[in-house]
């Protein structure tokens, strides 16, 4: 499969790392494109056994962490655009932490020309995009995680593999394999992202916005599948 020179956006720290999870990101972008961002997120209960003994398996069981923040944090740090990151986990299967962010167009890219998030500011104010589709999914995951594309690949997931099932179809496979719980985790599963901009939202696309503020709840099913692309918009 061929892959685009195309990183996606913060939206997916979370898909990036583990699968069926409830997360939260809240972050402040700022004028001149500097942003903070928060993380919390927890795998659910069906998943955490199903990852935990794929480590076994893989012979990774090693430090009991179904997640392992300090990993995460490092794989981060190491990131274009990033210029300090602390991710910890206050239980096994659950993390949180900060990043702070030098440039939100140079976040997570690899080169100049190849950057995930569209982003523009003049004095009348500004706008950013975040755009993903199963091409761009991949090449993102395999800079950051190598486990969690084992993880995605075990679980057959599109966003990885480049499977063109539908989320219906993705559903049925997952839980022929795994089990209904397993499915039914994935298909209820969000990552909401809350964004506080350097002006009043004055448009958006995939979510809602009250003054400064934008709240994109994203379901991890369209993430992992990816049917149709997820393309998020705000302007300010």
């Amino acid at each position: 499969m061929k892959i685009k020179p195309v990183i996606y956006g913060f939206l997916l720290l979370c898909l990036m790392q583990f699968s069926s999870c409830a997360s939260q990101i809240n972050g402040v972008l700022r004028q001149g494109g500097s942003a903070n961002l928060t993380m919390e997120a927890a795998l659910e209960p069906q998943m955490t056994i199903f990852i935990s003994r794929f480590k076994t398996v893989m012979g990774n069981a090693g430090s009991g962490l179904i997640l392992d923040g300090q990993a995460i944090g490092l794989s981060l740090a190491d990131s274009a655009g990033v210029s300090s990151v602390s991710i910890e986990n206050t239980r096994p299967a659950a993390i949180k932490g900060d990043i702070a962010v030098s440039n939100i167009e140079d976040f997570l890219s690899l080169t100049r020309d190849r950057r995930f998030i569209t982003y523009s500011e003049n004095t009348a104010g500004g706008s950013i995009h975040i755009y993903l589709d199963r091409e761009t999914a991949p090449e993102l995951m395999a800079m950051l995680s190598p486990e969690a594309v084992e993880y995605l690949s075990a679980l057959m997931a599109p966003a990885v593999t480049g499977e063109d099932d539908s989320k219906e179809e993705y559903l049925a496979l997952v839980s022929s394999l795994y089990g209904r719980p397993i499915a039914d985790e994935i298909s209820a599963s969000m990552i909401r992202a809350q964004i506080e901009f350097p002006g009043a939202v004055s448009s958006i696309r995939g979510g809602t916005a009250n003054g400064n503020l934008a709240v994109f709840t994203v379901p991890l099913l369209d993430l992992l599948v990816l049917e149709t692309p997820v393309s998020l918009e705000a302007g300010w």
